[in-house]
């Protein structure tokens, strides 16, 4: 257990997605989860996003035995209201934050409730990601990777 009568502090980055220059592109707010082994509880990282008041605010945890070249970790989106399945927009500014802080790295693995995502940079520095995709259901029906 995380004892929360204690001050946490935890690595905090916003992200301009999709641009080179500051005050532009799609902004995301990026913490990690530092040296927890698991999330704060769900209500803490909800207080957090709307406490950011961005789109979306991504969580990240470390998975162990990674190497250098390769980042593999969990990550979670919360809006300011709830917790959503799938943000391209906010892998994309987290696969930033740990492409930072590990220059030999070309790959980050994601494990998200829509699966594992990929993102990979380039030799050129940009990043692709391929997102899921999932069939439109009948109008008036449910959608989702949750979807019954």
């Amino acid at each position: 257990p995380i004892p929360m009568a204690e001050l946490v502090q935890l690595p905090f980055a916003q992200v301009d997605a999709f641009s080179s220059k500051p005050f532009s592109g799609n902004p995301a707010a990026v913490v990690g989860m530092g040296q927890f082994q698991a999330y704060l509880p769900d209500s803490i990282l909800q207080a957090i996003a709307a406490e950011n008041n961005l789109s979306e605010t991504a969580f990240w945890l470390e998975d162990s035995g990674g190497n250098e070249d390769e980042f593999t970790g969990r990550l979670r989106w919360f809006t300011p209201t709830l917790e959503i399945d799938l943000c391209g927009h906010a892998t994309i500014a987290t696969a930033h934050v740990v492409f930072s802080s590990r220059p030999s790295a070309r790959r980050a693995l994601f494990k998200t409730m829509s699966g594992t995502l990929e993102v990979v940079r380039g030799m050129d520095g940009r990043y692709e990601m391929d997102l899921p995709s999932w069939r439109l259901p009948a109008a008036g029906s449910a959608a989702g990777p949750g979807a019954v």
